[in-house]
């Protein structure tokens, strides 16, 4: 994909880069010039394949293996990246987990137990305040930018279940008072995915995947670099939007 900004100087971290979003958001950056830290889980030989084949490609792309749901990974993590470039520009928050491999019904209450809560929330809600908290001196010193990757299902709509769409919906309250916490010299904004084509949604049965393109205005559903374009522009496309929230579903709320 093509993108008009010239990253090159500019350094940045993506959690949860090693597929869908994430892969693709860190193929855009590193392809506008940036270098970028891919987070993956430790011992996870498909991200470091792919942190292979984008170096193979002549892209600033270094691995950063840890955990967003452990305090003390994080801590290790950031101590790396920060070792390694001196800095931070711009952190994408988008590791996160839906727990379960089939959405469960709001109704099922008896499938929502608290490991289950505290795995969703961990990741999804604690881990980009842990992240962003590790990197705000840098990203203060830079004047650079947060991009949480929230969901529809944190704006109402059904998630995977009840916890991921509360641990989004925090996300873009959190997302807020980030903004609020590391103004004036950095911005905080999130991203609301709907419907992504990714290895999760592609196990869905066709007639769920079609019901979200045909009640879409566009009448189709986001590729992962989709996402990644709105986030490349939160990031470096503008100096004068902080503490929001832009859903890319094309028109699913609407329709």
């Amino acid at each position: 994909m093509s993108i008009r900004f010239d990253l090159r100087g500019k350094r940045t971290l993506v959690t949860g880069g090693g597929s869908g979003i994430g892969l693709a958001t860190v193929e855009l950056l590193a392809g506008a010039g940036a270098a970028v830290a891919l987070n993956h889980l430790p011992g996870d030989n498909v991200a470091t394949s792919e942190v292979q084949r984008l170096q193979a490609a002549g892209l600033d792309v270094t691995a950063a293996p840890g955990d967003v749901s452990s305090a003390d990974s994080v801590s290790a993590m950031a101590a790396g990246v920060l070792g390694a470039f001196g800095g931070l520009d711009y952190l994408v928050n988008n590791a996160a987990t839906f727990a379960t491999k089939e959405p469960i019904p709001s109704a099922n209450l008896d499938a929502i137990d608290e490991q289950f809560w505290q795995s969703v929330l961990s990741t999804n809600l604690v881990g980009p305040f842990r992240c962003t908290r590790a990197f705000a001196a840098a990203l203060r010193e830079s004047k650079g930018a947060v991009v949480n990757v929230a969901s529809t299902a944190g704006l109402g709509l059904p998630g995977s279940s009840i916890a991921y769409g509360a641990s989004k919906a925090g996300l873009i309250n959190l997302t807020q008072n980030l903004a609020r916490a590391l103004a004036p010299q950095a911005r905080v904004n999130a991203v609301a995915p709907g419907h992504v084509v990714t290895g999760w949604t592609d196990q869905w049965p066709k007639a769920r995947r079609d019901y979200a393109a045909e009640k879409s205005l566009l009448k189709k559903v986001s590729q992962p670099r989709d996402i990644a374009a709105v986030i490349a522009f939160l990031c470096a496309g503008t100096d004068m939007i902080t503490g929001q929230t832009v859903a890319v579903e094309g028109g699913y709320l609407l329709g």
